[in-house]
């Protein structure tokens, strides 16, 4: 059977490299070997590199810039200092490989993970994607012969706005590819409570988002709390979606998206990718040791029918993955051993009766649909 061609909404793929030190043009099993005894979540169960994200048929995806701030009201960093990798602040848990004491160190995180991004298109693996032409021109690429190398297109999103240092500073990121972009990740962040609690969005945000319309930039909701999300959706002028989001009437939390949340975004045109972390995808998943339930690749096509649901059509649910963000194997459906494996979900929606065309559209089709709408530039190529 030929895979289908894919686009995934979420991958850390340069916070991988430059803070896990994974050299992501090597294949898996050879990052795997690699990190032999090495302690640290998900050390020696990575998922994702570029040669299989080929096996996988990825020829698009959103690559992120990932690095937070740390919240003003909590102490000193020099205080507290927990075990390797991990630092405690309270019942704050701060990681060493994400979080840093001001929104200057983070833009400069940041700036590091992006230049690993065009170094790697210097070097023919990776493809920037800046408007709807680079992106036809991109996907074109991946329509032929699938034993023929092509550069995989990447549009470039930041998670958590933290690396903005003031609103004004987003031109500078516009100007160097960033086309996405949500307002928080885990806790406060500048401009907008994130994941983890409820709150607005600062005032910081809302300026913020004056200059993402401005600009043309497309708002990112995920990781953004209720009240803010709220905010923004009647805020934001611009085009919005779900990166990397699962349906919270099937695991109850705040991360996911409430059936109501899933239907302003199919109003205002947005679509969603699902996550394949196994604590999103069933209720009742606790991380760490001990039991847990069953979590397989079907249990995610679950979210995808959901969404599918709720639209009454399959225009707005797509692939997100988040694989290799900040988990790995441990943490992922027990059917699926590197981002190669959501190639099931193919057989897996066809048994429920989606037919090929439906399979492609969450597979591809409603990404490809939504960026050549919402990048700059028009096209009238088809998927």
């Amino acid at each position: 059977m030929t895979n289908r061609l894919l686009f995934d909404a979420h991958l850390d793929i340069a916070w991988n490299a430059v803070c896990f030190d994974r050299d992501q043009l090597r294949p898996v099993s050879e990052l795997r070997a690699n990190e032999a005894g090495m302690t640290g979540k998900a050390r020696e169960r990575c998922t994702v590199s570029l040669p299989e994200m080929r096996t996988a048929r990825v020829g698009v995806c959103l690559a992120t810039v990932l690095a937070r701030a740390l919240p003003k009201t909590l102490p000193a960093m020099a205080e507290g200092l927990g075990a390797a990798g991990v630092r405690r602040h309270g019942p704050v848990i701060l990681r060493e490989d994400l979080d840093y004491a001001n929104q200057t160190i983070a833009c400069a995180a940041a700036r590091a993970q992006l230049a690993y991004y065009e170094l790697l298109e210097q070097q023919g693996h990776l493809r920037q994607i800046r408007d709807a032409e680079t992106l036809d021109a991109a996907w074109k690429l991946w329509q032929g012969d699938e034993k023929t190398p092509a550069p995989i297109g990447y549009i470039l999103s930041m998670e958590g706005a933290d690396p903005i240092i003031e609103p004004s500073q987003a031109q500078w990121w516009w100007d160097h590819g960033l086309r996405t972009a949500c307002l928080a990740h885990y806790g406060p962040s500048a401009y907008a409570m994130g994941t983890g609690g409820d709150g607005p969005l600062t005032p910081g945000g809302r300026e913020l988002l004056r200059e993402f319309d401005r600009l043309g930039m497309i708002l990112d909701l995920v990781h953004t709390a209720d009240e803010a999300f709220e905010q923004a959706m009647g805020l934001f002028a611009g085009p919005v979606f779900v990166s990397h989001a699962n349906c919270r009437a099937l695991v109850p939390h705040d991360r996911q998206l409430s059936d109501a949340q899933i239907r302003q975004l199919i109003e205002r045109g947005g679509v969603i990718g699902v996550v394949a972390d196994a604590w999103m995808i069933v209720a009742d998943y606790a991380k760490g040791p001990g039991p847990k339930p069953a979590v397989t690749l079907a249990h995610l096509a679950d979210h995808i029918d959901r969404i599918c649901q709720l639209a009454g059509n399959t225009r707005h649910a797509a692939i997100g993955s988040d694989l290799d963000g900040g988990f790995g194997t441990e943490q992922t459906p027990t059917d699926l051993d590197t981002i190669a494996d959501l190639q099931q979900l193919g057989p897996l929606l066809a048994a429920r009766g989606y037919s090929d065309a439906d399979i492609d559209a969450i597979f591809h089709a409603n990404w490809l649909r939504f960026f050549r709408e919402a990048l700059p530039g028009v096209t009238q190529t088809d998927a």
